[in-house]
């Protein structure tokens, strides 16, 4: 007879926190303890693999994850290409010939000409006198340098010429003639400028001159006479409303040669010299003209 309570026999199980071993009598039969080791194992190899399982699952989930925020990351990256912060398509300026800036059309005037003011008396009106067209006690031309002798300034042309130049200054209305000597190692020149009030008359005056004229030199400030007899050096030459006559000689008398380079040097530079003054002249009041 056995006094066992009410109710089915508790299961234990060793894996259950909340089981309990029944306690037997120790007169009942012995546990089969290989059983209860083989099935313990097989438990276990079954709860492994259900480990394992839901590992797999998990990380699948987190990959699964991980190639969402990708995705999402990547369609931000393509906004980048087209913005969504830009107008609307209809407010971006189009490409188009209307699109060019335009500018007003301008054009610099053109230089004046000095030679224009220095063509005719009515702009030739600078003032004009033997010290600013010859300034200054000396002149240097390369590495030569002339001492300046006198100056003359006269409203009667022919009265300052010699040989057949009188009547041409005369015949072509010159109206003034300024005079200046330079020197250097016992040569002189005097270098006469005609004043005509056109450059059609200059130029006349200038074609019509011959070997024959010439303007007297000028003597005095320590400049003795000089080409009052022999033979000297005469040019002839114009520009603008001026024609410009150079007499080259020796202080001495003495007949000039055609070997006699220091006698062509000189009258050539001062030649030069002259023509570069008279375009000065026109270059200043053609800047004064183009400023004002």
């Amino acid at each position: 007879m056995s006094y066992g309570q009410g109710g089915p026999q508790s299961q234990w199980d060793p894996w259950k926190p909340q089981s309990q071993q029944p306690w037997r009598d120790s007169s009942g039969p012995t546990p089969d303890w290989a059983a209860l080791a083989d099935a313990s194992e097989t438990r276990n190899k079954r709860r492994r693999v259900l480990f394992i399982g839901g590992g797999v699952v998990a990380t699948l989930a987190i990959g699964t994850a991980v190639a969402m925020a990708v995705v999402s990351a990547n369609g931000d990256n393509n906004a980048s290409g087209t913005p969504s912060n830009l107008p609307a398509s209809a407010s971006l300026p189009s490409d188009s010939a209307d699109s060019t800036p335009s500018f007003a059309p301008t054009s610099a005037p053109p230089p004046l000409d000095p030679e224009e003011f220095i063509g005719s008396v009515q702009k030739d009106t600078a003032p004009l006198s033997a010290g600013t067209l010859f300034p200054g006690t000396q002149l240097t031309m390369g590495e030569t340098v002339y001492k300046k002798g006198p100056t003359a300034d006269t409203k009667k042309c022919a009265s300052v010429a010699k040989g057949t130049l009188p009547n041409v200054l005369t015949k072509n209305n010159c109206t003034r003639l300024l005079r200046v000597t330079y020197f250097k190692d016992g040569v002189a020149v005097t270098v006469g400028v005609a004043v005509f009030n056109t450059e059609a008359q200059a130029s006349k005056a200038k074609t019509e001159a011959d070997k024959k004229g010439f303007v007297a030199t000028l003597a005095g400030s320590g400049v003795k006479a000089f080409c009052d007899s022999g033979v000297c050096r005469t040019t002839t030459n114009s520009y603008g409303r001026y024609a410009y006559f150079t007499t080259t000689g020796f202080l001495n008398g003495k007949d000039v040669t055609t070997k006699d380079t220091k006698v062509f040097q000189t009258g050539d530079d001062l030649a030069e010299f002259t023509f570069r003054q008279i375009r000065r002249r026109g270059e200043a009041q053609a800047s004064e003209a183009a400023q004002g």
